[in-house]
């Protein structure tokens, strides 16, 4: 399953989802998780059975289930405004759209200084 709520853009398109990241969440609900590639032979289990949790998402590289790029690890860099360059390593076990990344709010929020999504008034949206 495709992490689908988009936060934040950076040089490459990244996206953070808060919902289904949860320790006890199956591998059974993303493309890497069975299959000669899939991480479930490894021994995983769930996202919080991964050695990097919660730094891990889906990535554009991970075209379909079992996709070569399972397990394949993503160095990910911000550079806020100031021009402070920060990044975090992630573990792709998803499929994400061509040249997107789609992350764990929690690691989309370490990678920027938690910036990564706060609620702002309606009418920032023109309602």
């Amino acid at each position: 399953m495709k992490f689908a709520a988009f936060a934040s853009l950076l040089t490459f398109a990244l996206g953070a989802h808060a919902a289904s990241v949860t320790a006890n969440t199956s591998l059974d609900v993303v493309a890497c998780s069975n299959g000669v590639h899939g991480l479930e032979h490894l021994g995983y289990t769930n996202f919080g059975s991964l050695p990097t949790f919660p730094f891990i998402g889906g990535a554009g590289a991970v075209e379909a289930f079992d996709s070569v790029n399972c397990g394949t690890c993503w160095q990910l860099t911000y550079t806020n405004g100031s021009g402070a360059k920060k990044s975090i390593n992630v573990l792709a076990i998803d499929h994400a759209a061509a040249g997107t990344f789609n992350i764990a709010l929690e690691a989309m929020n370490t990678l920027t200084g938690g910036q990564a999504a706060i609620q702002v008034d309606k009418s920032v949206c023109k309602l």
